[in-house]
């Protein structure tokens, strides 16, 4: 029961117990924007597909607004009605939804293979001179981008309502799901890599492109016929698992309760689709897939990091069980991990060359987390299911996730930094409020229920603790 209430909320209840409510609300509205900006990035990506499908550029669709600032004058009202369409099939029926996304899945997979092979045969090995033409920091700057494609995964754990096993399913959904993405992913990249010379690559449509360039013209609308496809389909999954993703979080009242509602006839939040899908049309409209990408990537690697802390505190504290001592050791190694980890992003952001400082942030962190392996005892076990090699893989999680954060531009971070100040005033103001409000009323009927529970059993004969508990 516990397993199926954390997989329903997914990594927003995860850090709610393990962190706090406020925490969790911070992270909650960085998961809503990946989705946000997840959705939009897609969209535009589908127009530049939909323009190589009808011979056209990549950006023919795109209307130039002079007066509008660089990054964000290119709009595309292409985008803002499939965002539209999506809507609509997203809240009139989860199953049609599903039956939609199974046949796109389906010619999705045939278009990868293909893609995979025809590429292949076209492939040129030379096309990998040089190898890495960036060095270091352009593979570590790519990589911290790359969690763009990793957006989305949570939105499995939202949907355990509507499966029959959720302890079993999510993880096996989740982890199955992330190795064959990650496979497919690593293929494609190789084989786009071997088609076309680097600096040749289309940013909007990659792949339609160099099909085209090797002389398969043929071939560029079957690739942006399946790309289509492939991204209507990410599309639907995100309005739902978003939907339902803030639709969780309004049960708390942290968000207005408005967006928890549920149509009784086509069972799916209408409200929350509607809403997240409206913002995602309309930072579609305006927004650079760059700018998309890289503020989308801080989010994600911020949430994997607080992610994985939570885990280390799930693993080795419990409340009235560790002592006040091994609590304080575990408080030290975390701050000694987090800092240690910091300072290696910060000195690989601000340093060309050097390497001096690695040779102390490096160990420090290699012993904190040993400390914790060592020094604490475990308060807790996983019962179902859990991560292995804690606590050196949390800890590794932590650190690899705020190096790739230094590798980000300045403008994305005070984007990012603007999201969140919004998100600190929304809670202080008006969540913190609402959820103590709401917290308070359920106590006042749990209560009420208990008492009337402790009278029914003092009825029967039957002294109050043997009164059955009402489940809170």
């Amino acid at each position: 029961m516990v397993s199926s209430w954390f997989c329903r909320s997914g990594s927003f209840a995860y850090l709610r117990v393990e962190l706090g409510e406020f925490v969790a609300f911070i992270a909650a509205g960085n998961i809503l924007l990946e989705y946000v900006i997840g959705g939009a990035a897609v969209a535009r990506s589908w127009t530049s597909y939909f323009a190589t499908l009808l011979n056209f550029r990549s950006d023919k669709f795109l209307l130039t607004a002079h007066g509008l600032a660089d990054g964000y004058n290119q709009l595309d009202p292409i985008a803002v009605g499939v965002c539209f369409i999506i809507c609509i099939i997203a809240v009139s029926s989860t199953k049609g939804s599903s039956r939609l996304n199974y046949i796109a899945s389906i010619i999705h997979i045939v278009v990868i293979l293909f893609i995979i092979v025809c590429g292949l045969i076209k492939s040129d090995t030379k096309n990998y001179t040089p190898f890495a033409p960036f060095g270091a920091r352009g593979v570590f700057k790519a990589s911290a981008v790359l969690f763009f494609a990793y957006v989305g995964f949570d939105a499995v754990s939202t949907l355990a309502e509507e499966t029959k096993d959720p302890g079993r399913d999510i993880p096996i959904g989740l982890v199955g799901s992330m190795v064959i993405t990650t496979t497919i992913y690593c293929l494609l990249a190789i084989t786009l890599c071997l088609m076309q010379p680097y600096e040749n690559i289309d940013a909007n449509a990659p792949f339609s492109v160099a099909f085209k360039a090797v002389g398969w013209d043929w071939a560029q609308y079957v690739v942006a016929a399946g790309a289509l496809k492939g991204m209507t389909s990410v599309l639907l999954v995100g309005a739902v698992g978003q939907a339902r993703y803030l639709t969780h979080i309004a049960r708390t009242h942290m968000m207005p309760p408005w967006f928890s509602y549920v149509d009784e006839k086509t069972g799916t939040p209408v409200n929350a689709t509607t809403v997240m899908m409206g913002a995602t049309a309309v930072i579609a409209f305006f927004t650079k897939l760059e700018i998309l990408s890289n503020l989308l990537s801080i989010s994600t690697l911020f949430i994997f990091s607080l992610v994985a802390l939570s885990l280390l505190i799930r693993r080795y504290y419990v409340s009235g069980v560790t002592t006040n001592a091994n609590r304080n050791k575990l408080i030290i190694c975390i701050l000694l991990i987090l800092g240690s980890s910091i300072g290696t992003a910060a000195y690989w952001g601000l340093s060309e060359k050097g390497w001096i400082a690695y040779c102390v942030t490096l160990p420090v962190w290699f012993l904190a987390t040993a400390g914790i392996c060592i020094f604490i005892p475990r308060a807790r076990s996983p019962k179902l299911w859990g991560v292995p090699l804690v606590p050196w893989l949390p800890s590794a999680s932590i650190a690899i996730n705020i190096f790739l954060l230094g590798s980000i531009d300045k403008d994305s971070f005070i984007r990012f930094g603007i999201w969140t100040a919004f998100l600190l005033a929304y809670y202080f103001f008006f969540g913190l409020h609402a959820s103590y409000d709401t917290a308070k009323e359920f106590e006042k009927s749990k209560g009420w229920k208990n008492n009337i529970e402790e009278g029914n059993a003092a009825s029967n004969g039957l002294d109050s603790k043997d009164a059955p508990i009402v489940p809170s």
